[in-house]
């Protein structure tokens, strides 16, 4: 992008320069110390009643006026819509030269599906090309393009894996230039217009970094039948192993929680093979005695938490920060990870208490700290009693990511229903469907699980082919993940 479509998302807090100027002027300084010509303009959200009269200035202009999309006006629910956000982008005097708004496309709880709309320039206003209701389009050109792109950006960042526009037929071909993709031509308000999307990519880019080199790496590891699964038995007997590591930048930095989540990651590994913990062994590499023992007092809770004793393990000081646990448990018939078949349904169980681990906004939801010692032992024997056909523990590649690999190893594809997906109102759908959310499990099979606390509830189905898809309520199927996520195949 150029200096001259460079985005401003935060509000400035400048004395002395008044408040719709601050931004356009501290960008003109960075660059003029750069010695880079000073931006023409600047996208920020429209923060005051005086900035949204501007842009529904423009627009009445444009659609009303010059247009004739509407009689008299243009407003309607959705700029009375408390969700609904607007961005405009400012000149260097401060006059709002465009705008666009965004927000979600249905009523009741955010699913993580978005509109953009009403998009417009004041220099291209008897251009700007937009439809009516959820449409976008018009305004070619840098204050067109920039906002569109800040759109996208907004959209992504508030966890939406959704984004939509209907544009005219004249304009559609600008937003394929900006990467929008053509879903198919619609009518709105009689005219003709195109679906477009934004192809967010948020689902694919976590299970590539996570999980798509697992394939040829561990080919021939593992006991037959139980591929890519979250313990392995131990063949001859009715033990069953797990083993996790726990990334050394967490350990240097929250070395107690670190400890935690060693536990939880195995118990639960553990618990999605309906195995009974017995045992833990640990791996600490410390700098010195002092923060080897922050690790172990984090582990020590959690392993009294759960039940489950520490048997022994290794600790070595005067090294990088480092940590990993082993887990035993028995299961005189352990619950592979991909006994699913085509049509089976996909049921979620997850506890939706507690809230983001401070400093792991987005990513770590933290529902097992705050529970009684009663409650996650109830949870971790929910599959041991029910005895689905498959479990998967919703891992690092999050909710989507694990029902791909439950689906692969079944030989399956998945659709998941995005609004039967039980979800904490504190999270948006995009973070929660690819968080690590403590305590979540995925089955396939009609049994219902019992765990306590935590709501279960079917949410999707196995179905032919493979891949990952989510439906929405309009019936839209998105694809997400297009083929397996491990590569490590059928078990």
């Amino acid at each position: 992008m150029s200096s001259a479509e460079a985005l401003s998302m935060r509000p400035s807090a400048m004395a002395a320069v008044p408040p719709q100027l601050t931004g356009v002027r501290r960008a003109a300084d960075v660059h003029a110390l750069l010695g880079d010509p000073p931006p023409r303009f600047l996208i920020e959200r429209a923060a005051d009643a005086e900035t949204l009269r501007a842009y529904y200035a423009l627009r009445h202009q444009a659609f009303v006026e010059t247009q004739g999309l509407f009689a008299g006006s243009d407003r309607d629910d959705r700029d009375d819509d408390p969700r609904t956000v607007v961005l405009v982008a400012r000149a260097q005097s401060g006059e709002v030269v465009g705008g666009v708004r965004l927000g979600p496309a249905a009523d009741g709880p955010d699913i993580g599906w978005w509109q953009g709309g009403r998009l417009v320039t004041a220099s291209g206003a008897h251009r700007a090309g937009t439809g009516a209701h959820r449409a976008a389009g018009g305004a070619v050109g840098g204050v067109g393009a920039a906002l569109v792109r800040a759109a996208a950006a907004w959209a992504e960042a508030a966890g939406v894996l959704r984004f939509e526009a209907t544009v005219q037929m004249g304009t559609y071909r600008f937003f394929q230039r900006l990467g929008w993709e053509t879903v198919r031509p619609v009518e709105v308000v009689g005219s003709p217009h195109v679906l477009m999307r934004w192809p967010i990519g948020r689902v694919q880019r976590l299970v590539e970094a996570t999980k798509s080199e697992l394939g040829e790496l561990l080919q021939g590891i593992g006991p037959a039948g139980f591929v890519g699964d979250d313990g392995a038995p131990v063949p001859g007997s009715e033990l069953v192993a797990a083993c996790d590591a726990i990334v050394p930048a967490m350990v240097e930095r929250d070395p107690e929680w670190a400890g935690w989540c060693s536990v939880l990651v195995n118990v639960n590994d553990l618990a999605a093979m309906g195995a009974t913990p017995v045992g833990l062994l640990d791996s600490i590499g410390a700098r010195d005695s002092a923060f080897a023992m922050r690790i172990l007092s984090g582990l020590r809770q959690a392993a009294q938490a759960y039940g489950v004793p520490v048997l022994g393990g290794h600790t070595q000081f005067g090294v990088p920060a480092a940590l990993s646990v082993t887990a035993l448990g028995k299961a005189e018939e352990p619950v592979p990870g991909g006994g699913g078949s085509p049509w089976d349904a996909v049921r979620l169980t997850a506890d939706l208490g507690g809230g983001w681990r401070p400093g792991y906004a987005g990513r770590q939801w933290d529902s097992t700290s705050h529970r009684s010692s009663e409650e996650l032992q109830t949870m971790v024997k929910a599959v041991r009693r029910a005895k689905p056909q498959a479990a998967k523990d919703v891992s690092m590649a999050g909710i989507v990511g694990t029902l791909g690999m439950l689906a692969e190893a079944s030989g399956c594809g998945a659709i998941l229903d995005v609004t039967d997906v039980p979800k904490p109102e504190a999270a948006s759908m995009g973070d929660w469907l690819t968080c690590f959310p403590g305590f979540a499990m995925l089955t396939a099979g009609p049994q219902e699980l019992d765990a306590g606390p935590a709501e279960s509830r079917v949410c999707g189905r196995l179905t032919e082919g493979q891949g990952v898809s989510l439906r929405w309520p309009d019936g839209e199927i998105t694809e997400v993940i297009p083929a397996g996520v491990t590569g490590m195949g059928v078990a």
